[in-house]
């Protein structure tokens, strides 16, 4: 029997190492196991840097992210345009806007993951809503979100088939308009390195609760600051950027607790990592998650995990197994939940043992077939998604 065609693959997505983030993450993993099997990969992506020397075994072109955004999206999809002609299959992860306008000229089958709700987001950050990810999708706005709402339905329906991480997330895309049979689940996985020596940084000291992620309003980072500042023991390290960088410097001083509190700032994926296994736990205050990517890091590297239960969290944390849930808003529980695990040494390991368990069973060659088969299928598919 003859081996299955190799694919013509473009990957386009809006974040990209040096950036971290769930796509940032994911990206280099799927594209170095596709080009390892013999599929041809090119990778898309906006970069605050342009510089060629990325060492990966597919081609990475770099979009400046800083140039007048009309002009870059317009050059974006001309490139997309141009490149996909020769591609078998797009696999979207951002910028899904230039990638399906790009694909009303080359005429490829699209597959998109989708993690959030970009809509919802976008709205939120531009403070034209202050709704729950739920409640966003089930309300009507005025005309400016609507359209939003709108666009996102019109490319999400231009995809001959969508992977989500989590069935939370396939309910909501469905109410969206796309047809349940496009949609397919396939569990994030990772894999991080056996030696990890963390940067040369002044941690602090006591008990170290890691947070990592963009500082956006949704992660409410602020209220694990509070906590903290009730639980005497308690240190946090903080990596990541945003536009809630100076809120939360500000909230630190108003809290006198900054030699309990590290930033450390953007950092590398090999970096967050290790900064991470330096720390004792890890705590997701988010009151939204498709599945949240980093959570499974920390299980990796046996960090013991306090989050909401919020969006697909609950799919991935089980209480008492390899975590603590607390609701999303709640103050008083996640302060409880963070003096729970400072005090007690013991069941940190017994919640980090059960962490990492749970994610060695969250196995990366699993969801590269799956991957690979989803992109084979929508390409014999072509364009008709049916």
């Amino acid at each position: 029997m003859a081996p299955p065609p190799t694919l013509r693959v473009i990957c386009v997505t809006s974040i990209f190492p040096p950036d971290i983030g769930g796509p940032a993450t994911y990206l280099p993993q799927i594209c170095e196991a596709l080009s390892a099997r013999g599929h041809r990969v090119t990778l898309v992506t906006l970069s605050d840097s342009t510089a060629a020397s990325d060492g990966y075994p597919f081609q990475v072109v770099r979009v400046p992210r800083r140039t007048f955004r009309p002009w870059r999206s317009l050059r974006t999809t001309v490139m997309l345009a141009r490149l996909s002609r020769q591609a078998d299959v797009l696999f979207v992860h951002g910028l899904a806007l230039e990638a399906v306008l790009s694909n009303v000229v080359a005429q490829r089958p699209l597959v998109h993951k989708i993690v959030g709700d970009l809509a919802w987001e976008r709205s939120i950050s531009l403070g034209w809503v202050d709704d729950t990810f739920e409640t966003f999708q089930q309300r009507r706005y005025g005309l400016r979100v609507q359209a939003l709402k709108a666009l996102r339905t019109w490319w999400s329906m231009r995809s001959v088939r969508i992977i989500v991480p989590s069935m939370f997330l396939t309910k909501w895309i469905a109410r969206w308009g796309v047809p349940p049979e496009r949609l397919i689940v396939i569990p994030n996985a990772v894999e991080v390195p056996s030696a990890l020596t963390p940067p040369g940084l002044p941690l602090p000291p006591a008990v170290r609760i890691a947070v990592v992620g963009r500082l956006v309003p949704w992660k409410h980072v602020e209220g694990v600051l509070q906590a903290v500042a009730e639980v005497e023991m308690a240190s946090v390290v903080i990596i990541g950027d945003g536009p809630g960088r100076q809120a939360l410097t500000s909230l630190v001083s108003s809290l006198a607790i900054a030699d309990r509190v590290l930033f450390a700032g953007p950092r590398s994926h090999r970096d967050t990592l290790a900064l991470m296994s330096a720390c004792d736990l890890f705590v997701l205050n988010s009151t939204y998650e498709g599945f949240p990517h980093v959570v499974l890091e920390a299980m990796c590297l046996g960090l013991p995990v306090i989050a909401t239960a919020a969006g697909g969290t609950p799919e991935l944390v089980r209480e008492g197994e390899n975590g603590l849930l607390v609701a999303p808003g709640d103050r008083a529980g996640l302060r409880v939940a963070i003096a729970r695990l400072v005090d007690s040494p013991a069941e940190r390991q017994r919640l980090a043992e059960g962490a990492r368990r749970w994610a060695a069973q969250a196995s990366l060659g699993a969801m590269v077939d799956q991957t690979e088969s989803v992109l084979r299928d929508a390409a014999r598919l072509g364009g008709r998604g049916e």
